[in-house]
């Protein structure tokens, strides 16, 4: 059973209608396609309303039959400016690194419905018990907007420290770490670039 907020995800795709939408240009009946697919015509009926989501191996079979590669039910339409919200009760909240008892910092993606986002940003939260993070290195820029607390992070040796309402845009290619300081958990917001 998919949880609610997977369900939403999945649906923002929308894989039935464009199933149906290739069908119909190809004037083929469920039960033609489900021929060419191996599927019964039942299954297809309930992709095609949103009823049922395809496995990767099922999409693959449809896709084979219109000669269409999987990223066809991917892709965004471009005609659209692309929007994505990500609700509060919707975000996960991931430690880093994972599988840790004392991860360094809690993190949870602001962004993850956006399709070929060019930034990526996150809600981080720095534990009072949290360890330093280790030094690690990425794409091209982080920034960071502390919330609450007061945050250390290091950039490539050189200590900044961070208070409530204070920024730093640094190189995020070379490495870079941060801590939490005092006896208040820290939380902010980071964006990183590719």
């Amino acid at each position: 059973m998919l949880s609610d907020t997977l369900s939403t995800e999945l649906q923002r795709y929308a894989i039935g209608p464009r199933i149906k939408a290739l069908r119909l240009r190809k004037k083929l009946g469920l039960v033609q396609l489900a021929g060419h697919t191996g599927l019964s015509p039942a299954m297809l009926s309930k992709i095609e309303r949103g009823q049922m989501f395809p496995t990767l191996p099922t999409l693959l079979r449809i896709a084979m039959v219109f000669g269409v590669g999987l990223d066809h039910f991917f892709n965004a339409d471009k005609e659209e400016p692309l929007i994505a919200i990500v609700r509060k009760e919707q975000r996960l909240k991931l430690p880093s690194p994972p599988g840790e008892k004392h991860p360094a910092f809690l993190f949870e993606s602001l962004d993850y419905p956006a399709s070929d986002r060019r930034m990526e940003a996150f809600y981080a939260e720095f534990p009072v018990d949290s360890p330093p993070s280790e030094p690690h290195q990425h794409g091209s820029a982080e920034f960071i907007y502390v919330l609450s607390g007061r945050l250390i992070v290091n950039v490539n040796g050189k200590e900044c420290a961070l208070d409530t309402g204070d920024a730093v845009y640094f190189d995020s290619s070379v490495p870079h770490s941060y801590r939490r300081e005092g006896g208040e958990i820290s939380t902010a917001i980071v964006v990183t670039s590719s």
